[in-house]
């Protein structure tokens, strides 16, 4: 593909992206049975030609037709049939699976045949493709018959059936010359069974008997301990089998073989049915996409005008879709677009644009009526357009693509642009957008575009074949309809949806005065909803909160008060007084345990338990701790007092 054609083939798929007609022809694709049928549709572009898209709108219309009183064709996948084909013509045999391929496509074909011979009876164009496919009866009834199951059948042949006989009988003897082999030696057998071994029949034989048992050792088990033998009487009959396997083979390959000539010398045959199945797949998969979104065929004219009758977008539900009524056309060539924000404006430029799109690929389009002139280009600019990869801002990729957009453009052409001179100052962008309406004008093109510039507006009013259009918008409910009108200029209500929102009274009235002046603010009336002062909901920076004091906390508990324990209101005795982490130390039955001072209440205070002098490590420490250190009171030792490392404190001499 050369560059150019490859630039111009990039240009059409941004362009079908934008208006999302690469989401159609997902669907359409979805809808195709066979690979061929599937990458046309992926290939697809409008047609230039009048007598082809004719054709391939009236193509469009049988089918759909036909699906209607007959219902779904049923049409075969052909994935592996051309290389099926293309093998048998080589001379390679092929396999049965192959074969079976084959089979059940001549089957299909008989199918489709039946189906097209149903439609006939409605004199639909389509149905006759029937005199296209050819069944093959005699191939299919060969292969019918000789293959089954992915092999080649026993009774394919006379030759086979005898052969095959003789493998089962002679099998069937050396099974019984095993068993007699078995019970003849019965105390020499390691088991009561006979195996296959490397293709040989054996028996298993304890390998201390290996000589009491005519025959050859053809395996021994993993601890050799058993020999598997193939009895002398064996012998004689597997010799017997390798012959008939080799005949049996040899017949196979010749049904093959034969088998594979036929489907070579149908092979132009076989290729014509697949061409045929391929084209029924293309126009059946254009009628399926009709029905599924319930198109109705389009008048296609030459006469540059385009007047669609309750049009919906193709993709959104119809329950959701309100249908718009729009013309262009004779003395009007553009139209331009104003309406609030999210009034449907970019919604109406997709709906025009795909409809005369599908229209010009030979499809149905999704409106009660429709009359759609053809166009050499379908040129457009709609959404943000900001390219990261190039460097480019929204109003520098806006620029750009609109710059493409006028040097493509001709009387031929059908232009949409969307939010034209946004992204920049608001004077100098209205300046631009009216700069590009004049080089469309000049064009002659069809063209509609979007705008919210008053400006804009009032050169649509005085421009020659140029008019205003409004997206509706219901002020109750805020939502818009969808509904064009053409020939009035719509408002933004910026400051209406505000007002209605809850925007304050203040907030707006230097909105109005900022944008239309002092006397525009003194007589604007206000909504019911406006609001007063705007109420502040923003989030705050979390503090951490600064330390408490509990020096106070140090003398609170002392060692031997009895406290109580929350929430298991357990009773015990304090070991350690309060440290500077709010912590003390307490002894529970059994154990000692650091515990929050928040979780401790006092119970009965050390002064009302204990005398004045009293030694609490009778209470906290062991015996034999206690002995060391009154050892240690009276005279040097070097007895060691130890302390867990939990109690905090170190070793003592």
């Amino acid at each position: 593909m050369n560059t150019k054609k490859q630039m111009d083939m990039e240009k059409i798929m941004d362009m079908e992206k934008q208006i999302e007609f690469d989401k159609i022809k997902e669907k359409w694709i979805r809808l195709c049975v066979t690979d061929g049928a599937k990458e046309k549709v992926k290939d697809m572009s409008f047609y230039l030609s009048e007598n082809e898209l004719r054709k391939q709108m009236r193509d469009t219309t049988d089918g759909r037709n036909l699906i209607d009183k007959l219902g779904t064709p049923p049409l075969p996948e052909l994935e592996e049939l051309r290389g099926i084909v293309v093998i048998a013509r080589k001379g390679d045999c092929l396999t049965p699976y192959q074969l079976e391929r084959v089979e059940k496509m001549l089957v299909a074909v008989k199918r489709l045949q039946d189906y097209l011979e149903r439609g006939k009876m409605y004199e639909n164009p389509v149905a006759y493709y029937e005199e296209n496919l050819n069944g093959m009866e005699d191939l299919r009834g060969e292969i019918y018959r000789q293959i089954r199951g992915g092999a080649v059948d026993d009774y394919a042949s006379k030759e086979l059936e005898q052969i095959r006989k003789q493998m089962a009988k002679c099998e069937e003897q050396m099974k019984q010359k095993a068993e007699q082999a078995m019970r003849s030696c019965k105390e020499c057998m390691s088991d009561n069974y006979y195996t296959f071994r490397n293709g040989r029949l054996c028996i298993p034989v304890k390998k201390e008997y290996k000589l009491k048992v005519a025959g050859t050792v053809i395996d021994k088990s993993a601890t050799g301990n058993t020999l598997f033998i193939e009895p002398s009487a064996v012998s004689r009959y597997y010799e017997e089998m390798q012959l008939l396997r080799i005949s049996e083979e040899n017949e196979v390959y010749r049904i093959l073989y034969t088998l594979t000539a036929m489907v070579a010398e149908g092979g132009d045959i076989l290729e014509g049915n697949m061409a045929t199945i391929e084209k029924l797949d293309f126009i059946f998969s254009k009628g399926k996409l009709s029905a599924d979104l319930g198109g109705v065929e389009p008048s296609i004219n030459l006469e540059r005008k385009i007047i669609l009758k309750s049009a919906r977008h193709p993709l959104m539900e119809r329950r959701e879709n309100i249908p718009l009524q729009f013309e262009v056309g004779g003395d009007v060539h553009g139209i331009v677009i104003t309406g609030p924000n999210t009034g449907g404006k970019t919604v109406a430029l997709k709906t025009v644009m795909l409809n005369c799109l599908m229209a010009q690929c030979g499809l149905h389009v999704t409106c009660e009526e429709a009359d759609i002139c053809m166009n050499s280009a379908y040129l457009c600019d709609i959404g943000d357009g900001q390219n990261l990869t190039e460097n480019l801002s929204t109003f520098s990729a806006h620029i750009k693509n609109v710059l493409d957009v006028l040097q493509a453009a001709n009387g031929e052409s059908l232009v949409v642009l969307d939010e034209l001179g946004s992204g920049t100052d608001p004077v100098e962008g209205m300046g631009i957008a009216i700069a590009i309406l004049e080089e469309l004008k000049k064009s002659g093109c069809l063209f509609l575009a979007t705008t919210h510039y008053p400006e804009v507006k009032e050169y649509a009013e005085e421009a020659e074949h140029v008019v205003n259009a409004r997206m509706t918008f219901d002020k109750e409910t805020l939502r818009p309809t969808y509904q064009m009108v053409i020939g009035e200029a719509g408002e933004s209500c910026a400051f209406y949806i505000a007002s209605r929102l809850g925007m304050p009274e203040e907030m707006i009235r230097t909105a109005v005065c900022r944008a239309y002046g002092e006397d525009a603010a003194s007589n604007y009336m206000f909504g019911e909803n406006a609001g007063g002062a705007l109420p502040k909901k923003g989030s705050k920076i979390k503090r951490a909160k600064k330390e408490k004091d509990i020096s106070a906390l140090f003398d609170k508990y002392a060692i031997g008060d009895s406290v109580m324990v929350l929430p298991d209101k357990k009773i015990g005795i304090v070991c350690k007084p309060v440290n500077e982490k709010g912590v003390l130390r307490v002894q529970l039955p059994g154990k000692k345990i650091w515990i929050n001072h928040k979780r401790v209440r006092l119970h009965v205070a050390a002064t009302e338990l204990y005398p004045e002098d009293y030694d609490f490590s009778i209470i906290f420490d062991t015996v034999e701790n206690r002995k060391k250190r009154h050892a240690m009171e009276r005279k040097f030792t070097e007895e060691v007092i130890e302390y867990s490392q939990e109690e905090g404190c170190k070793c003592h001499k």
